[in-house]
């Protein structure tokens, strides 16, 4: 059963459907959905499977945040953010970012900025296994923390 929250961390498969859900309303004319999955490989190296770790009260606190931050950028009506933690296999999504708006510019441009700034600011590490061994991915260290204003 997946949570009702807008902005949640979660061990479990995450429903884009539902998440849909929850930001649409009656002047909701447009309803933007991103959904990062487990790729195959990274560059030229194979991946087996992910392990993603989180401060779960930090990164659900940034995700508010940051749909905040989009409401002063764009004209959207609603914004939930769910990512997975734990092994996630090739093909599993592990980010859905859902915005709704009445015009469709607005919902585009809130889902790619927020999806940005999460991978930017948000306390979510993720580990790359491969046949050659694990390591963790750096994220881009040099632009950490909010950057939304």
């Amino acid at each position: 059963m997946m949570s009702a929250q807008l902005f949640a961390i979660l061990d479990q498969p995450i429903d884009a459907t539902a998440l849909a859900a929850l930001v649409a309303g009656p002047t909701s004319g447009a309803i933007c959905t991103f959904e990062g999955a487990v790729r195959n490989h990274t560059d030229d190296q194979v991946t087996t499977h992910l392990e993603y770790e989180a401060f779960t009260g930090m990164a659900e606190a940034i995700f508010a945040q940051i749909a905040a931050a989009a409401g002063e950028r764009s004209a959207i009506t609603g914004m939930a953010i769910h990512h997975r933690v734990g092994r996630l296999e090739v093909g599993e999504v592990s980010v859905v970012v859902t915005v709704a708006a009445e015009h469709r510019d607005a919902a585009f441009e809130a889902c790619r900025f927020a999806i940005d700034q999460l991978k930017m600011s948000a306390p979510i590490w993720k580990k790359e296994f491969s046949a050659d061994g694990s390591y963790w991915v750096e994220g881009p260290a040099a632009d950490r923390g909010p950057r939304w204003r």
